[in-house]
């Protein structure tokens, strides 16, 4: 797993951006995970190293269809277990199972294939994102800021809230008598708005406490990503 992490950083250190575009845009690895899969730990540790890239925005969804085998994870919503199933429609997949990563809307892959994650960052990376937003934040005030991109269409304006890092103990279930560690735990998913691009990008919403911040741009009928920002 070592060997095969340190290949995978000298692949995205290695990626040239094809334009300006690229150079900035992150991507977005979500994955959908839980304590009471015992293939989960591997991709949680790799979602973790991925963390370690600024251009990387990881996401751990935990689910709750793994609840009844006689562990219920701690951190999962019925939420993203429905968000995965959409991502399972669209991206013409019958079936969804864990650890599955999706990367940036569009792809999907084995979040324990280390190498096939890694080919997809790097593609997504070198192909970047279609808009740029910023966000900033002033006491309990966030502000989102994008350019007019006139080929945007409609999107979402998702704002995400996450918990860096927690270690649990599982009692029961296939990973019973294991210290699991989580990093990236989406504990807050909230549509704030929609942003069609033909005009700039403005808006404003109230948040609190001090855990990290993403906002998405993602198309309507949860498609592609087409902007993101982060806050750490």
């Amino acid at each position: 797993m070592n060997r095969l992490f340190a290949l995978m950083t000298a692949l995205l250190l290695g990626v040239t951006a094809t334009a300006s575009q690229a150079e900035d845009a992150p991507v977005v690895v979500e994955l959908f995970t839980s304590q009471g899969c015992s293939s989960c730990p591997p991709a949680d540790a790799l979602l973790t190293r991925l963390g370690e890239y600024d251009n990387v925005i990881p996401l751990a969804l935990h689910v709750d269809y793994w609840d009844y085998i006689g562990w219920k994870d701690k951190f999962a919503q019925p939420a993203f277990t429905k968000r995965q199933k959409a991502y399972a429609h669209n991206l013409g997949t019958n079936v969804i199972y864990t650890p599955q990563m999706v990367i940036n809307g569009s792809d999907q892959v084995a979040g324990n294939r280390t190498m096939d994650v890694s080919d997809l960052v790097q593609a997504h990376k070198a192909k970047g994102m279609p808009a740029r937003i910023d966000i900033n934040r002033s006491g309990d005030t966030l502000t989102i800021r994008g350019k007019e991109v006139n080929t945007l269409r409609r999107a979402d304006v998702i704002l995400i809230r996450y918990q860096p890092a927690a270690t649990v103990q599982i009692a029961r279930g296939e990973n019973a008598g294991k210290t699991l560690s989580h990093s990236f735990i989406v504990t807050e998913w909230i549509d704030i708005g929609d942003w069609d691009g033909m005009s700039p990008l403005f808006q404003t919403v109230a948040v609190s406490g001090q855990n990290p911040i993403v906002v998405l741009v993602q198309a309507k009928g949860q498609g592609a990503i087409l902007a993101a920002a982060r806050l750490r």
